[in-house]
């Protein structure tokens, strides 16, 4: 009893664990998204433009992070998750290029080549944590991505409303339903890794919102 009492709080813990990484790394923290294109999407449509141009850079390909977590070792449960998501975000990425069509050519902006290798350098950082080989980063980085993705999903939203593009309903499982596969991981040791790999997801999405918020300084004459 005591044993199953230590490992309850432990898997308690690493749900509390990640949810304060959202709140705190997640795309919801950075003013870029949350304070200027949500409240202001549609008086912001060069900086929306680019915002879904360049996530489709990082997620628009497959496979994809919540593909290639898929082919890594998981608990049943989290079997069932990933089969779920990776059918979700195959319609969340083809909403997206739908949407990066709609909006028309990327923003002209400086320093365009340094921008494109930085977001070439994202994407492989993301996919070698999709292709880890420790047991529970992989699925980390599919959590993460699913759970941030309701704010990058709000931004493609405004995207679609200020450009014309068709709306369609969010495919992803639910924020408690991903939370219950992070509950149930069933070891410290691959917690600890779907933390990480949390952690490492979310950091990757707020060095790309600090790209896109120097893009519209840059376009603005700002920096």
């Amino acid at each position: 009893m005591v044993f199953q009492n230590q490992h309850e709080a432990a898997r308690r813990g690493a749900v509390e664990t990640i949810t304060a990484l959202l709140g705190s790394d997640g795309s919801k923290s950075h003013p870029h998204a949350s304070f200027h294109l949500l409240p202001r999407g549609r008086d912001t449509a060069r900086d929306l433009a680019d915002a879904v141009h360049f996530f489709a850079k990082l997620h628009g390909q497959r496979p994809g992070v919540i593909d290639l977590a898929r082919e890594r070792p998981a608990h049943d449960e989290a079997r069932e998750w990933l089969e779920a998501a990776a059918e979700g975000f195959a319609a969340e990425r083809a909403y997206l290029l739908r949407v990066v069509v709609a909006v028309g050519p990327l923003p002209g902006t400086p320093g365009q080549a340094e921008s494109e290798a930085a977001v070439t350098g994202q994407r492989h950082a993301v996919e070698m944590l999709a292709r880890s080989e420790r047991n529970g980063c992989a699925l980390g980085a599919a959590l993460a991505l699913a759970l941030d993705w309701r704010i990058v999903r709000g931004v493609i939203d405004a995207a679609a409303q200020r450009f014309g593009a068709a709306l369609i309903p969010p495919a992803l499982p639910s924020q408690r339903q991903t939370l219950a596969v992070a509950a149930r991981a069933g070891s410290p040791a691959i917690e600890r890794a779907m933390v990480f790999g949390t952690q490492q997801l979310l950091a990757q999405h707020h060095g790309l919102w600090d790209l896109l918020e120097a893009r519209a300084g840059a376009r603005n004459g700002l920096y």
